[in-house]
């Protein structure tokens, strides 16, 4: 066996197809099927136990929780149904009894429950059968079974119920059954007949009330087997029951109904203290309540699946169905689980929810793959595993911390994946192409694709710089750097189904369906081995540490282990086919996944005993297995969209030993442009927060005032109650005395007619014991000679007794000899007849042969003469039997056509009803909407009366406005010429903004010319110091040549030497002809540097005289602009103080309105509203003209700031003062 043991560690994944998935077993842990495995998932601690399934059996069918919680009933499929009940409350979850169907041809059970008290259990079986079984479980004696259904119409849901062990209900389609169990059967009580309601799901809200749901988005509620209520879920609906009086009227609008709530599937009910939740179709839960209306409920709460934003199409999240619905024992927790394989809650006490608004569930672990898991992959530098789905999505998952940390989903299928070993990026095959992506901190993003389409295998080397794809055939292999596709490996005929590299990255293994396996050179492309068996298809292959040894599996039920082109050993599978293998990296042991979706440990080397450990895992194929890099765990995927994580440890539990300690990196990948967002995201919430806090203080000091004035409030409320009370309390205590004192002379007297009283009766008590005590004296006398003559009289009987007992001894024993002398007689009576009987048997023996002989030659006779009838009888019984099944058939249609009658005939009927019941109610309609016609055409009579009314002041107001227009229009005038104005001030200015920006390019270009002149006066300058140091040293040496005039020689030297020293030849030579250039240039550019400078201040005057007129001109138009501001503000404050007496007269005429109104005549000015209105519209116009105003000052204002700003060379100071603007 192997050394080694693969421990279940964690799942991700929920099997769907199970009735019930999801059950709470206390208010943190929920049970849920996984693969082949139950799983205990602790909602708070994340942590997670199991209950392996049952070994061959073809995968969970249901599940059922008892009431105590202590008991899990689990059933699966297999050749014969069976049901196995674990005891939960065990560590181990052991099993404590197993329920097989007996002689029922079933393999499954479709649904399960406990009795209330969890000794009974009943469970319905598949078809054809669909028998319902009543077992006394802990005795495994079934009690009754019976019948519940046709072929054709199945059963969903069987439930006990909640009080009585002896009552059950069944669900399905077309019928709502009710049983119950008595005298040892299972009798039918209630039948309510439902042919065309599909009934999804039921549930027991009381002792006789059951509410279930239907195909068609209904709600049933019955009573003791009787229709009383019929709800539907759709939206647009009323919330609220609609009451049938006959039991099975429907609403005037119900076809509408029927039509809208045709996908609004009710497919799980559970009952809470307060009502019961039920699915309303694709992501849709919603609670019901009970009403203060005997036997009503109504909607409170909606409850939805979100959006997903990480999906293609997030709105496809909120399409799911909803299979299963449970709520925790607290009623705290609501869990579902969908036909997609996800499991969401709620937490009533955290879900922002006020009764009638929607709230969305959240994922109860993590988002789990809804369909085959194709690709799998794991990395060196992290403890992650990277998968892809047929459901379009790729997933990156911890196996440290179990949690699920990336998931993207794209546009098409994703056949196969591969992790780089830095764990940064994903290799991932699509149906289209494949691409490499980035793993960023939250997303999947593709940078480089590659024309590989259908790429069912790929995978990085273990260096991380090449990485092979497989297109059909042909194996490419492609550089991580470059992206150049370096080899392609040519040479399977059929798909190649799994590749690995070797450990130094120098060889590639390649398997294909055709039998072939080859082993590559991945430098020169070259085939180093193969090995072909065309009996066998591979499916996967896998290396040793060394590279030494091949280990292949495929479709010939065997695994193989293949070296040097030859296969050494070959381990057969028996009855299922490998579909992956594996070897740990320390080489000890290889682990298999098969078909039936178990997973299989070998030790290594192989042995040709069969010799291995089976461990229960997926509910269907094994699709890719892996093993970390620390071997430490085991990962597996299959069909059923599973991930297992196995914990590999030694036979006495303890983790392997790891040659290495891996150290995980923990850096991540993030785009510039993500990491500038999420900063400015932080730095905007940190100004968010602080303006909170700035918020938070400002309120709670408000808070802090407002409580402190309530505070006083309350003290002096308090104050006065405490005076009242105190007045009520000196009352009270006065009527309290008063009280006390009177109470003191009552109890005065019935304490002295009580000493009275039992005075009474305590001489009455003893005069009655008296004469008692000597009734029991005479009694005592009788009873004492009683027992002496009882005595006497047992004496007798006892001496009676034993004669009697003499004499019948005596009697017997003589009977005794009599008999064994009959008895003797009798066997020599039998001897002799024995002898007789063994001579007749003789003869009769005789006799009897030769009549058998006789008789053997008659029927033989006889025989011959029936085969030849029977041989003309089956020709005419055949004839016979083509007419009847011609005519049977006949009948079956017949048969058929008057039930397809009859329902049509029910059906119309029904409609008939329904169709009077809406022209009923369509007359009453009729004559509420002629009353409502008849208020209607009284309102538009007042109406009209009122709108001639309308009219009549409308001319007035129409009057007053032209009037009032007149009076606007000079002053529009006035305002078209100051904008007039104002446009030419601004043309003005534009073409002075126009001609400063010349003059300053200008200066400009002039203070450049001046910088390289002055650049070059240093220059000359320089050259004027250095030829003053030369000459200075020049001196100094020709002083010390003079000290030697005396001394010719030595002098003629030094001389040399000065020559030497200071002239060269090249020096000579440029001296004699740049001289005279020098000279030249120097004085052609000063006279054009004197001319410049010349040119320069004459334009210097001119630009200085030119600014002085502007700006003379530009201060006369602001005097202007300022005089005409101040009339404005005058005329403002005169059409203020007009407004403000309006208003006063307004005011105090709002009396004489309402008699001016009654009056019928001219309008006076301080009565007549429309007036007031003309008053009220003058009033608006002036406001918005002075707005105006002051927008174009503003702008002027603006513009003269800008102006002043400009740099100007020159500008002679303005003598003249502007005049003072005046306040308003």
């Amino acid at each position: 066996m192997a050394a080694v043991v693969a421990q279940c560690h964690y799942v991700f994944g929920l099997r769907t197809g199970v009735a019930n998935n999801v059950c709470f077993l206390d208010e943190q842990t929920v049970i849920f099927p996984s693969g082949n495995n139950c799983v205990r998932y602790n909602i708070d601690q994340k942590w997670q136990r199991f209950i392996p399934g049952v070994e061959k059996s073809r995968g969970i069918y249901a599940l059922a929780i008892s009431p105590s919680k202590r008991y899990l009933a689990v059933s699966e499929r297999g050749e014969r149904a069976m049901i196995t009940i674990y005891d939960l409350q065990h560590e181990q979850c052991r099993k404590r009894k197993v329920l097989t169907a007996g002689d029922l041809a079933t393999s499954e059970f479709v649904s399960m429950s406990f009795s209330p008290d969890c000794k009974y259990f009943v469970a319905q079986s598949g078809g054809p059968e669909w028998v319902l079984t009543y077992w006394m479980w802990e005795r495994q004696k079934v009690m009754a079974t019976v019948k519940t259904t046709t072929i054709l119409n199945p059963i969903y849901q069987v439930s006990f119920n909640p009080v009585d062990n002896a009552q059950i209900c069944v669900s399905g389609y077309g019928a709502l059954k009710i049983f119950r169990f008595t005298e040892g059967i299972l009798k039918q009580t209630g039948f309510q007949k439902l042919d065309t309601q599909n009934v999804l799901s039921h549930a027991w809200v009381s002792e006789e009330r059951i509410i279930a749901g239907t195909e068609k988005g209904r709600l049933l509620v019955l009573e003791s087997g009787d229709l009383r209520w019929d709800m539907t879920v759709a939206p647009s609906c009323k919330e609220g029951p609609v009451k049938s009086t006959s039991g099975k009227s429907r609403s005037a609008n119900e076809d509408e109904q029927e039509a809208q709530t045709e996908t609004l599937q009710v497919t799980a009910i559970t009952p809470y203290s307060k009502g019961f939740a039920c699915a309303a179709g694709p992501g849709r839960v919603l609670l019901y309540e009970r009403t203060d209306e005997k036997d009503c409920y109504r909607k409170t709460r909606e409850i939805r699946i979100p959006q997903d934003p990480c999906r293609s199409d997030p709105g496809r999240a909120e399409q799911q169905q909803i299979m299963s619905l449970v709520i925790s024992p607290t009623e705290e927790t609501l869990v579902t689980s969908t036909d997609h394989h996800q499991l969401y809650s709620l937490t009533f006490s955290t879900a922002d929810m006020s009764k009638g608004e929607q709230a969305h569930f959240e994922h109860l672990c993590h988002s789990f793959h809804s369909e085959c898991i194709t690709g799998l992959s794991v990395c060196v530098r992290k403890p992650i595993i990277a998968t892809c789905s047929l459901d379009q999505s790729v997933r990156i998952w911890n196996f440290e911390t179990n949690t699920l940390e990336l998931y993207k989903e794209f546009q098409e299928e994703a056949f196969s994946i591969a992790l780089h070993p830095s764990g940064l990026y994903v290799l991932v095959g699509f149906s289209s192409k494949l691409r490499l992506m980035n793993l960023l901190i939250d997303d999947i993003r593709t940078f480089k694709e590659f024309t590989v389409r259908g790429c069912r295998e790929c995978a990085f080397s273990y260096g991380g710089h090449l990485f092979a794809a497989v297109n059909g055939n042909v194996v490419h292999i492609y550089s991580t750097t470059t992206f150049e596709n370096t080899l392609n490996l040519k040479g399977h005929n059929g798909k190649v189904r799994s590749i690995v590299w070797s450990g130094d990255d120098s060889k590639l293994v390649t398997c294909g369906m055709e039998g072939a396996v080859y082993e590559w050179n991945a430098l020169t492309g070259k085939r180093e081995s193969e090995s072909v068996l065309k009996s066998c298809g591979y499916t996967g292959v896998s290396l040793s540490p060394d590279s030494r040894a091949i280990f292949a599996v495929g479709t010939d039920f065997t695994l193989k282990e293949i070296q040097d082109c030859q296969i050494l050993r070959e381990v057969s599978a028996e009855d299922v086919t490998y579909t992956s293998v594996v070897m740990s990296r320390t080489g000890r042991v290889l682990f298999t996944g098969t078909s039936a979706g178990t997973v299989r440990c070998i030790k290594y080397p192989l042995s040709l005993q069969k010799q291995w450990i089976e461990y229960q895992a997926h509910a269907s194929a094994v699709t890719k297995m892996v093993i970390t890099f620390d071997d430490q765990y085991l990962l597996t995927v299959a069909e059923d969209g599973c991930l297992i994580i196995w914990k590999l440890i030694d036979k006495e539990g303890r983790g392997l030993k790891r040659d290495k300690e891996i150290c995980y990196a923990e850096e991540i990948l993030i785009t510039k442009s993500d990491l500038e967002e999420k900063n400015q995201m932080m730095s905007e919430l940190r100004a968010r927060v602080e303006e909170l806090k700035m918020e938070n203080e400002y309120q709670l000091r408000l808070k802090d005032m407002n409580s402190n004035e309530m505070i006083k409030d309350l003290t002096e409320t308090f104050n006065q109650q405490m005076e009242s009370l105190k007045t009520k309390n000196q009352i009270m205590k006065a009527e309290k005395g008063w009280q006390e004192s009177k109470h003191q002379e009552v109890l005065t007297e019935v304490l002295d007619k009580h000493s009275k009283a039992i005075q009474d009766l305590e001489s009455v008590s003893s005069q009655k014991l008296l004469s008692e005590y000597e009734k029991y004296q005479e009694l005592q006398v009788k009873s004492q000679r009683m027992q002496l003559s009882y005595e006497l009289k047992l004496k007798t009987m006892e001496q009676e007794k034993a004669e009697a007992l003499q004499k019948l001894t005596f009697h017997y024993e003589g009977k005794a000899l009599e008999k064994q002398l009959l008895l003797e007689q009798s066997q020599e009576e039998v001897r002799v007849q024995l002898k007789e009987f063994e001579e007749s048997r003789k003869q009769m023996e005789e006799d009897g042969d030769r009549e058998i002989q006789d008789v053997r030659i008659r029927y033989e006779r006889w025989l011959i003469e029936e085969r030849e009838a029977n041989l003309k009888m089956k020709g005419d019984t055949g004839i016979v039997k083509k007419k009847f099944s011609s005519l049977q058939k006949e009948v079956d249609e017949k048969n058929i056509q008057m039930d397809r009658m009859r329902g049509e005939q029910s059906r119309l009927q029904a409609v008939i009803k329904s169709l009077e019941k809406d022209t009923l109610t369509l007359k009453k309609e009729i004559l509420e909407r002629d009353d409502t016609i008849q208020d209607k055409e009284r309102r538009m009579y007042d109406l009209k009366k009122k709108n001639q009314e309308l009219e009549k002041f409308k001319f007035v107001l129409d009057y007053k406005i032209k009037e009032l227009r007149k009076q606007i229009e000079p002053r529009e005038n006035d305002i078209k010429e100051m904008s007039e104005q104002i446009e030419d001030m601004e043309k003005e200015l534009g073409t002075f903004h126009k001609q400063n920006i010349k003059q300053e390019l200008e200066n400009r270009e002039l203070s450049v010319k001046l910088t390289a002149s002055e650049k070059e006066l240093q220059k000359e300058r320089q050259r004027v110091w250095d030829g003053l140091a030369l000459i200075k040293r020049f001196k100094t040496d020709l002083h010390n040549c003079v000290a030697f005039i005396q001394e010719p020689l030595r002098l003629k030297l030094t001389i040399k030497d000065l020559h030497d020293r200071y002239i060269h030849q090249s020096d000579m030579v440029e001296l004699a002809g740049i001289d005279c250039g020098i000279k030249m240039e120097y004085a052609r550019q000063q006279e054009h540097l004197e001319k410049s400078v010349a040119s320069l201040k004459k334009k210097l005057t001119r630009a200085n005289l030119g600014h002085s007129a502007e700006n003379v001109k530009i201060m006369q138009e602001n005097v202007t602009l300022i005089t005409e501001i101040n009339n404005l503000r005058r005329e403002l404050k005169r059409t203020r103080s007009q407004v403000y007496n309006y208003e006063t007269q307004l005011g105090l005429n709002k009396k004489q309105k309402q008699q001016a109104s009654e009056v019928k005549g001219a309008p006076t000015p301080r009565s007549d509203p429309p007036e007031v209105i003309q008053r009220l519209e003058l009033h608006n116009e002036a406001e918005t003209i002075i707005q105006l105003q002051n927008l174009e000052i503003l702008h002027l204002r603006q513009e003269i700031q800008d102006m002043s700003m400009r740099k100007i060379p020159y500008r002679p100071p303005s003598t003249s003062k502007l005049p003072a603007l005046t306040k308003l």
